[in-house]
């Protein structure tokens, strides 16, 4: 009974993560037009992984320390670099919905792969089913998207390729908290250690870039809030998630995100779906719906 709450209670965190993350191209887009992607990204994760690193700088240190954990910490602190600046700048060329959907979307499967090549870990029907449903999803809200600035076109298939490789990348660091959470440290300690590591890789990017991000009120605002909302505080929610399931099934749960983002970017931005695009949204409820409502498998873990 204990474990199966403590399944209901990570999926809910990594809910309410994903429904944090959805909100970041959306304020992003209300910066000013000369911030770069690349200083938006830096200037969110090396932020909040300092204040990741900052709360539980102890066991951080600890999990640093440990040489079965270090090596996924480094692993991943490269998929945090590498993920940053693709998935902003995906959705700085190809919008805010493809952005998102194309790097969320892919990274269920790049997260099997994953547990395959290092685990040999088979799939479970039910995972296979939903994430088909989510994926095909996915690709209807691709091709769903109305296109009515013809100047973005050109940047959207960079975009995709881009998107595609924050996939792997988010994938990548998801995989390699799982392992590290899996050696004995609390999803805490690895968010910490491997969110530190990134933000030491990402700061000369956020000093080479940033000063635009200084240049008003609302600039610093929003920064600010990327850093806390959707960086820090959705990334404790995350590693509490990943404590209770494995990493292919934690990025299928978080493909909530982009349909948040794209009813964001509807609602407030302005883009607009063409009617294949809202089927496409419901088939990723759908395909979602089904993952969550199946009786997971205890992943036991130390306590967060």
């Amino acid at each position: 009974m204990g474990n199966s709450r403590g399944t209901t209670a990570g999926t809910l965190a990594l809910v309410a993560a994903s429904v944090l993350w959805g909100t970041t191209g959306t304020a992003a887009s209300f910066l000013a037009d000369d911030v770069s992607p690349l200083a938006i990204g830096a200037s969110t994760m090396a932020l909040g992984g300092i204040l990741l690193f900052g709360v539980s700088a102890r066991s951080a240190v600890a999990a640093l320390r440990d040489s079965a954990a270090r090596r996924w910490l480094a692993i991943g602190a490269v998929g945090v670099f590498v993920y940053t600046l693709a998935f902003y700048s995906a959705m700085d060329l190809a919008g805010v919905a493809i952005g998102n959907v194309v790097a969320l979307g892919s990274g269920p499967v790049f997260a099997a792969v994953f547990e395959w090549v290092w685990e040999r870990r088979g799939l479970s029907a039910r995972w296979v089913v939903a994430t088909a449903i989510a994926v095909s999803g996915i690709t209807l809200l691709s091709f769903g998207r109305h296109a009515d600035d013809t100047s973005e076109s050109s940047g959207i298939g960079a975009g995709v390729l881009l998107g595609l490789l924050a996939g792997v990348a988010y994938a990548l660091y998801t995989y390699a908290s799982s392992r590290a959470i899996a050696v004995g440290h609390d999803g805490r300690s690895v968010m910490g250690g491997m969110f530190g590591l990134g933000a030491v890789a990402l700061l000369p990017v956020l000093l080479t870039l940033g000063a635009p991000l200084l240049q008003s009120a609302q600039s610093v605002g929003i920064a600010a809030y990327l850093a806390v909302g959707p960086m820090f505080v959705a990334y404790l929610l995350f590693g509490y998630g990943l404590t209770h399931m494995r990493s292919s099934v934690a990025t299928t749960v978080t493909l909530i995100e982009p349909l948040v983002a794209t009813l964001l970017a509807v609602l407030v931005v302005g883009e607009r779906l063409e009617l294949l695009g809202w089927a496409g949204l419901a088939l990723i409820l759908g395909g979602v719906t089904v993952l969550i409502t199946a009786r997971q498998p205890p992943k036991p873990r130390t306590a967060f």
